[in-house]
């Protein structure tokens, strides 16, 4: 169904927008109406990572009249092959800041406002109320459900994409229309079932392809044209390159936006909601961890070590520590590898960043080998605090 538009008409264009923007102006259903709206609109991307990089620079093409953008990290080298808002001279610059640089090359009219802060639960209603619209980038599930659980509250429309290896999801949620997120996913994935791109990795180009998806429902929305994604959820896979729609209806039980719901405001803590590892996983490596520095410690003491790094063999081809064997979790929680460890040496488990070999490492202890511990932090701290020269990812 359609929508009317979100934003007003701003008053007119000047030369230079009308001389910009004249292949929307052309187009009968933006015209000059629309374009004016687009010029009044307040859009807020949250990120400028792989969905927010193709978002803010096509935005920022349309005409968007004013473009905020929250991100607290920094540009490293291996966003790089994904997030295309960012160059090589970018590095180590904050994310927010770099963004706005490019937007400035692209549409110097637009006005960008940074939030160089990371977004959480004392902010996020004062930050939302500043703008019409969000745009919702993130790639972990605590901050999915903060900016659902803000818009609802705050009655904002937000358009939300996701993306993973080969597959990427979008849809818009908007209370006031149709579901909202947790309609969709009344609960998240336990701990460790879901990775993030960071530990399964994403092709970069899927970005480009729902961030644009992304881009395209926010025209929709503010210029009250076509059909938006409300109670459609888009799937797309980029291997068969097939798009598929699905119908996601209201969810009358729902917490948030149900009959009768149960969250009236915003949760006190959305990591434990979540949860970063399972309470089993916490319960094993509580006592039973150690750092980077102290497992190299340990090797250059002549300690009777079994490394086993938990990763998948595609991340064991770009860096592994020294003496490590490579066993994935899967095979350790499906107890198909557990044949591979001793009894008589000291066992210790990593992996990419701590989460999967928590979980790993309580399946290990569930099974009898009670004395195995986990390196917190996993090879990043490896990397950062034993042996800098080995490749980052």
């Amino acid at each position: 169904m359609g929508l009317p538009p979100l934003v007003e008409p701003a008053a007119e264009l000047s030369v230079d927008e009308i001389r910009r923007y004249s292949r929307h102006l052309i187009i009968p259903d933006v015209g000059m109406d629309g374009q004016k709206r687009l010029k009044n609109a307040k859009v807020l991307a949250v990120g400028a990572g792989g969905l927010g990089s193709p978002a803010l620079l096509y935005l920022a093409a349309a005409g968007v009249g004013t473009l905020g953008i929250i991100d607290f990290d920094t540009v490293d080298e291996s966003n790089l092959q994904r997030q295309v808002i960012h160059g090589v001279s970018d590095v180590g610059t904050p994310k927010a800041e770099s963004a706005a640089r490019s937007i400035a090359e692209i549409n110097p009219l637009v006005n960008v406002v940074i939030h160089n802060t990371a977004l959480d639960r004392d902010n996020v209603k004062e930050i939302f109320s500043q703008y019409d619209l969000i745009v919702d980038g993130t790639d972990n599930f605590a901050t999915r459900y903060m900016v659902n659980d803000a818009a609802v509250l705050l009655g904002k429309p937000y358009v939300w994409g996701s993306i993973y290896r080969f597959d990427g999801q979008a849809s818009v949620f908007w209370e006031e229309h149709g579901p909202c997120y947790r309609c969709l996913y009344p609960e998240p994935p336990p701990p460790g079932m879901v990775p993030s791109c960071a530990e399964g990795g994403v092709l970069g180009v899927l970005c480009a392809s729902i961030g644009s998806i992304q881009v395209n429902e926010a025209i929709k929305l503010i210029t009250g044209i076509g059909e938006p994604l409300v109670g459609r959820l888009m799937v797309y896979d980029a291997l068969e390159m097939e798009y598929r729609k699905i119908k996601v209806r209201k969810d009358p039980d729902c917490a948030l936006c149900g009959d009768n719901p149960t969250v009236t405001d915003l949760l006190e803590d959305y990591e434990d909601f979540c949860g970063a590892v399972s309470v089993e996983a916490q319960e094993a490596i509580t006592g039973s961890t150690i750092t980077a520095r102290e497992l190299k410690d340990w090797q250059d003491s002549g300690k009777d070590v079994f490394l086993a790094d938990v990763r998948e063999p595609a991340e064991w081809e770009i860096n592994r520590i020294p003496g490590a064997v490579l066993i994935p979790k899967g095979d350790i929680l499906s107890g198909a590898a557990l044949a591979q460890f001793p009894q008589d040496k000291q066992i210790v488990l990593h992996c990419k960043s701590g989460v999967r070999s928590a979980e790993a490492l309580a399946a290990l202890k569930a099974a009898g080998f009670k004395d195995a511990v986990h390196v917190q932090g996993g090879i990043v701290s490896w990397v950062n605090t034993v042996d800098p020269s080995l490749p980052s990812y």
